[in-house]
């Protein structure tokens, strides 16, 4: 059962649930002060670029945050859809360590009309992130840090392409077949609460070294 306590209070729709009218639709909601304390835990650390919460697990906690596209002293963030959730991206983890990546960057070469849709992925990421950079007055990215992933001719990093897909449902074909490999990693309950606790022993923080590196991609 889960613990209305560390919840944020919205409920979240399961993964796979359309919650939009495809890929052009909004991707976020203004972050709450309970939002930003249940992500702290999460990370181990306070949240810096945050422009939204882009998905919410089941229990209603924030799973994929929008980030902006640089952080206050202009660094630029590796990723627009950063996934905070340490359950699901232990379960990611698992999956990648299965080898999916390879399977999936094979099919990529041969299969023409899942090389456009991953294209027309990787063009709504760089869409999104310039309109992200646009509203804020932010110099945009430099051309090559624009996308995630591996986007559009590697697959690299099936935690970004899953928080694409979580964010934006349809996006991403890639994310879409990966998120529906993994378990139900929400069952057990809540991975942290507002109140500074957490259930540590479910799964890894995401890695700082994928997500959060100036270059996430090489990182991986």
């Amino acid at each position: 059962m889960i613990d209305e306590r560390c919840t944020g209070g919205s409920g979240g729709a399961s993964p796979g649930t359309t919650r939009t009218a495809g890929p052009a639709a909004a991707a976020s909601e203004p972050p709450s002060g309970r939002d930003l304390a249940a992500v702290a835990e999460q990370l181990g650390r306070e949240p810096r670029g945050v422009r939204g919460v882009a998905y919410r697990c089941p229990c209603g906690l924030p799973a994929v945050l929008e980030t902006a596209p640089r952080l206050p002293d202009g660094t630029p963030f590796p990723t627009l859809f950063y996934l905070t959730c340490p359950k699901a991206a232990s379960a990611i983890g698992t999956l990648e360590g299965r080898g999916v990546m390879r399977d999936m960057q094979a099919r990529l070469a041969d299969d023409p009309a899942l090389r456009a849709e991953y294209t027309a992925a990787h063009e709504d990421y760089l869409h999104r992130r310039a309109e992200a950079a646009r509203a804020d007055g932010l110099e945009p990215l430099p051309d090559g840090m624009q996308s995630a992933g591996g986007m559009p001719e590697r697959v690299k990093c099936l935690h970004a392409l899953i928080a694409h897909e979580l964010a934006v449902p349809g996006a991403n074909p890639f994310g879409r077949e990966a998120l529906a490999a993994l378990p139900e990693w929400w069952r057990s309950g809540p991975c942290a609460c507002a109140d500074g606790t957490s259930d540590r022993a479910s799964g890894a923080r995401p890695d700082p070294a994928a997500q959060d590196a100036p270059d996430a991609e090489e990182a991986k």
